[in-house]
């Protein structure tokens, strides 16, 4: 039972975190080119800003997610080398280092909790790699039209 309300769970905040980032990508596109006072290449740094911004804030949504999950009896936990301040900023951390696949492997995730931090690095993963996509093609369509 809790490995179905795990998988539940997991695939939720993930298409949660998918909406999200499928939005931002769709307002900046719809966006950048009715931005008349900025010239042309500060349009992909304003991009590249917002789009960092969109990851912080799915970073955070995984981080809440942590919190939640480890509210049900024998989700599982974490363990390692914690800050000791905030279980919040612990989590915070797990969820920054899972999302870049960076994962030092201090901070280590037990039980069903697990799923979620491989399913927040291959989103992390996807995720940040679309952005890249989404920046070069910018790059393209402004840096080109600012060379004519």
């Amino acid at each position: 039972m809790l490995l179905i309300l795990a998988f539940i769970f997991n695939t939720l905040l993930a298409l949660l975190v998918i909406l999200i980032h499928y939005e931002v990508l769709f307002q900046l596109d719809k966006r950048l080119p009715k931005v008349s006072h900025l010239p042309a290449r500060f349009k992909v740094l304003a991009g590249a800003g917002v789009i960092f911004m969109a990851h912080i804030v799915e970073i955070w949504i995984f981080a809440f997610g942590y919190l939640l999950a480890l509210q049900f009896d024998g989700m599982g936990g974490l363990t390692g080398e914690a800050s000791g301040h905030s279980p919040l900023l612990d989590y915070v951390y797990l969820s920054f280092i899972t999302y870049t696949t960076v994962g030092y492997g201090d901070v280590v995730a037990h039980g069903y909790l697990r799923y979620l931090t491989g399913i927040e690095a291959l989103l992390g993963l996807l995720l940040i790699t679309w952005s890249a996509s989404f920046l070069f093609l910018e790059m393209q369509k402004y840096w080109t039209s600012s060379k004519k």
